[in-house]
């Protein structure tokens, strides 16, 4: 399809989130999701092992804590790989509207994940270490594995946060905003969870140096229950969003507004009654809209210029799938 657009508007690269972005840049984005997801695996994993062992050596809860909270972020960034490649799959037979979806499903696995393995086992193992009895521990390596930690945490944090941001600016959106509302699982859970990792790190910091000025426990295994507590959090929000593009999210105002534009924008389209756009996969849009058609043309004639014009619309990357059908004289135009 031409970029100057159907009708003749200039439709020219734009945002990644709007029918403006072209093909090169919706591949360009899903790329760097791919990108973030990686740099996020691989710090994980770096910092999972490292945790592990400081934490067999001192026994501090709130070191265990941040190990299984780690663990489940690595098993997670394999969740989200997994879900980054199915999303991509074409569309077929059986899946018309391609395998956008599997995203948020595999993604919503991740979170599950996160919930299970890190909330739950953080404050498991902190309850369980405030029953008890006390023993001597040393945090020597704890705090040397935790300034390690918050700068490989930072390193994947800054990429989630880069991506975040330069899609909120196209967008004219908060980064926070854009985060939790973006179709894209993949960037969501990365961002969410880099940012409470970084969070993470902090409480069970606290916990430990208070355990060390006070000489009480009490206070590591406080934070290994914060720590819990806050992926808990974490992973109910990431749940919640995954369910609700699963079940069906309209697209945003933004978006629904340049929708409406290029249809009007259409030579053969004299007014539009009713569009509504549906994410099918991150970037991915089901668009069913009432139109009016210029001119007094037979019913053949009014069938094919249909056709033609879904199949021009389909052509741009964002819309999965277009569905056109005739407005009726009494409907109010949008």
């Amino acid at each position: 399809m031409d970029r100057s657009g159907v009708g003749g508007e200039d439709l020219s690269p734009g945002p990644p989130e709007t029918l403006a972005a072209s093909g090169a840049e919706v591949e360009a984005t899903g790329a760097e999701s791919t990108l973030t997801v990686v740099v996020a695996f691989v710090a994980n994993l770096l910092i999972a092992i490292s945790k592990t062992v400081v934490a067999l050596v001192t026994g501090s809860a709130s070191m265990t804590a941040e190990s299984a909270h780690s663990w489940a972020d690595t098993g997670n960034q394999v969740l989200l790989l997994v879900a980054d490649r199915r999303a991509r799959r074409p569309h077929d037979d059986e899946h018309p509207y391609g395998y956008g979806r599997e995203a948020y499903v595999w993604s919503m696995l991740a979170a599950l994940g996160l919930f299970t393995a890190g909330a739950v086992v953080s404050v498991w193992h902190g309850v369980s270490s405030l029953l008890a009895e006390e023993h001597e521990t040393s945090y020597r390596w704890a705090w040397v594995v935790l300034g390690l930690a918050f700068v490989f945490e930072g390193i994947s944090f800054l990429q989630a946060l880069r991506q975040t941001r330069s899609e909120a600016q196209h967008l004219d959106l908060d980064v926070f905003e854009h985060a939790l509302n973006t179709s894209d699982p993949t960037l969501r859970a990365v961002f969410a969870e880099d940012a409470a990792a970084l969070a993470g790190l902090l409480l069970a910091a606290l916990g430990i140096g208070l355990s060390q000025l006070t000489g009480n426990p009490v206070f590591d295994a406080a934070g290994s229950i914060a720590v819990g507590l806050l992926l808990g959090v974490v992973a109910v929000v990431l749940i919640n969003q995954n369910r609700r593009f699963l079940t069906g999210v309209e697209g945003n105002r933004r978006l629904r507004e340049a929708a409406i534009e290029r249809v009007r924008s259409m030579p053969q389209v004299d007014r539009v009654t009713y569009l509504r756009l549906e994410y099918v996969g991150p970037r991915q849009v089901l668009l069913m809209t009432r139109v009016d058609l210029a001119g007094d043309q037979p019913e053949p004639e009014v069938a094919y210029g249909l056709c033609e014009l879904e199949k021009a619309l389909e052509a741009d990357p964002n819309i999965a799938e277009a569905v056109l059908t005739l407005a009726t004289p009494d409907e109010t135009s949008l």
